[in-house]
């Protein structure tokens, strides 16, 4: 099996002496889009130049402009959390961080969160509480209410517009059925399920004439949320507004679905109940299962696309095909509730 070989400015980015403030350990974390490096107590996040067609990080230019929306967008929820976009410069034969020389990336700065309060170990672990739930929903109502909501937006909540993300997850996937994450009557039932429900345009309708469709998060699961004081809900979508302008119930819904995917129903019930209460959105729960299976097929779908890139190693590409698998699985029951 050939070796992973990271670019010159990761492995560069990997020696701690080469960061302006101690590192003495330095970590690497890959996702589909993005490599991200754990530095002493800050974070360095940098986008790979991959182009999916929803996505497009293929030129420096753009992967310069959707760091500054990055440190943008997210500043809404976490003002504190994320610092600066940073530059990799070329110093001679070598890299410097925000140096004088010609820039070859663009990056982002946060600061580092602790690893015990991410919601994904804690729940893990099983310690997450409703108290936690609470702290989530007392942050989220008012973001939404005061988020954009104007026509331009509300136009994404149209079954039509919605339709446009949920077929492109199939599209985006169809080559990797039959090949040990989905089968191909996975594949048709739930296709068939999120089809039906999208023709029922009033649906749709009533969550726009209600003022349900909102500047979101987008990327609303554990792994973007740390169970500090107060709560900090990180790593908005910045990269396609057509997935962040969407549904509050699409939104909620891919941390209930995250939540049924740990083994955590009673907490997802309960995160759902409260969230309606405390929003007043009585009408959430119609468009809840179909937003829970649309939410774990995208994250069956960004499995997928991990463990296809050739940057990650080989027990990465078996776990992400096994978290795609059990993804599709959650799916298939939303389809058939």
């Amino acid at each position: 099996m050939s070796e992973v070989v990271l670019p010159d400015y990761i492995q560069f980015l990997q020696q701690k002496e080469n960061y302006p403030h101690p590192a003495e350990d330095v970590t690497l974390v890959q996702t589909h889009i993005s490599f991200v490096l754990l530095a002493g107590d800050s974070v360095y996040k940098w986008k790979k130049p991959v182009d999916f067609g929803f996505l497009n990080f293929s030129t420096l230019v753009k992967r310069k402009y959707y760091c500054e929306q990055e440190l943008e967008l997210n500043r809404r929820l976490c003002p504190d959390l994320y610092e600066e976009v940073v530059t990799l410069n070329v110093e001679g034969d070598s890299f410097s961080l925000n140096g004088s020389g010609e820039v070859v990336e663009y990056g982002i700065k946060m600061s580092r969160m602790p690893e015990e309060r991410m919601m994904g170990k804690m729940m893990t672990d099983h310690k997450v509480t409703r108290g936690h739930i609470d702290a989530i929903i007392d942050q989220l109502v008012p973001f939404y209410g005061s988020a954009a909501g104007d026509a331009a937006i509300m136009e994404f909540g149209t079954a039509s517009s919605v339709a446009v993300n949920v077929l492109e997850n199939f599209e985006q996937t169809e080559s990797f059925v039959g090949q040990g994450a989905i089968t191909q009557e996975q594949f048709e039932m739930i296709s068939a399920y999120s089809k039906e429900f999208l023709s029922h345009e009033d649906r749709f309708q009533a969550r726009i004439d209600a003022g349900n469709i909102r500047d979101c998060h987008g990327d609303m699961h554990s792994a973007n949320i740390c169970l500090t004081d107060p709560v900090s809900i990180f790593d908005c979508i910045e990269f396609n507004e057509r997935f962040r302008y969407t549904d509050v119930a699409a939104d909620v819904a891919f941390l209930a679905m995250d939540l049924d995917f740990h083994g955590e129903e009673e907490l997802s019930n309960y995160f759902i109940k409260q969230f309606v209460a405390k929003s007043g959105d009585d009408e959430l729960p119609v468009m809840l299962n179909f937003y829970k299976c649309y939410r774990t097929y995208v994250r069956a779908k960004i499995a997928l696309f991990t463990a296809s890139d050739p940057a990650v190693d080989a027990a990465i590409k078996e776990d992400c095909i096994e978290q795609a698998r059990k993804h599709f699985l959650l799916a298939e029951r939303y389809a058939s509730a």
